[in-house]
């Protein structure tokens, strides 16, 4: 039987994830997941691929939205007051123009120290209503793409053996920034073919495999780029047919509601791998 061994957030896109026992998952992915992002001066967002010290910054979001409490070695602690009625300024994600709500000064200092790069911290305006792509359309905020990223103990055991061959380490689950966790399913990469998922009070439907990139590099402990695993040994056997190498399957949520740490995965459509 498939269960979620693990559920986490991550409040602001780059950033430390927060685990959690229970979360409601929204049609956006779970409540305030990728709500904030941080950007440069000019709007552009800022994520581990060039900064990879986004890493070590620890964000805390209370249930309500309302506060957010960053951390981060050799940094005091900002503790803010969530801005969600302020100025809209004009942001850019992949290329792509969408609004964000600056959250104003002490952030920015705080986040441009911590970088060493002039940064400012929006957060996704109430409007906000992006439609994402994939085989299963959806919404998220300042996610990369789909609402909901979710992969199994079983193909990070895979990975696992097939870095042990090489003489490399084992990866921890963090290098790929899921969702959800699942454990219980004895073929590796199962999430590639399961097209609905039954999770708790929700469902999922499939979107697209994950294609990863260079923040897999990224050590998520010390923000530093520990290359070149985990991409050079997933491009040996997990190339997609729409180019890069694919790890972990992104979801769209049709049905909103609670899951928690324990649900039973309930797979109720299969399809086809596009591996």
């Amino acid at each position: 039987m498939a269960r979620v061994t693990a559920l986490l957030t991550y409040p602001v896109k780059g950033c430390a994830g927060t685990p959690a026992r229970e979360a409601v998952l929204t049609p956006a992915g779970l409540a305030h997941d990728r709500s904030f992002m941080v950007v440069s001066e000019e709007g552009v967002y800022r994520t581990q691929r060039r900064h990879p010290l986004l890493a070590v910054i620890r964000p805390a979001l209370t249930p309500d939205g309302t506060r957010l409490t960053l951390t981060a070695p050799r940094a005091e602690a900002l503790h803010l007051g969530v801005d969600t009625t302020g100025p809209r300024r004009a942001v850019d994600l992949f290329g792509a123009a969408y609004q964000g709500i600056d959250q104003g000064e002490a952030a920015a200092e705080w986040l441009s120290e911590v970088l060493g790069a002039r940064s400012r911290l929006v957060r996704v305006p109430p409007e906000h209503h992006r439609v994402t792509d994939g085989a299963a359309p959806g919404t998220s905020g300042y996610a990369d793409s789909c609402a909901v990223h979710v992969l199994s103990r079983a193909t990070l055991a895979l990975l696992d053996r097939k870095l042990a061959a090489r003489g490399a380490r084992p990866l921890p689950v963090n290098r790929f920034r899921p969702n959800i966790v699942v454990d219980g399913w004895d073929e590796p990469h199962t999430e590639d073919r399961a097209h609905r998922l039954r999770v708790g009070d929700a469902e999922l439907a499939y979107a697209k495999l994950a294609i990863r990139c260079a923040v897999t590099l990224v050590e998520q402990e010390s923000g530093s780029r520990a290359g070149p695993e985990p991409l050079r040994t997933l491009a040996g056997y997990r190339r997609a047919a729409q180019g890069g190498v694919a790890f972990g399957t992104k979801y769209a949520v049709p049905r909103p509601g609670r899951v928690s740490v324990g649900d039973e995965v309930t797979v109720t459509s299969w399809g086809e791998s596009e591996v």
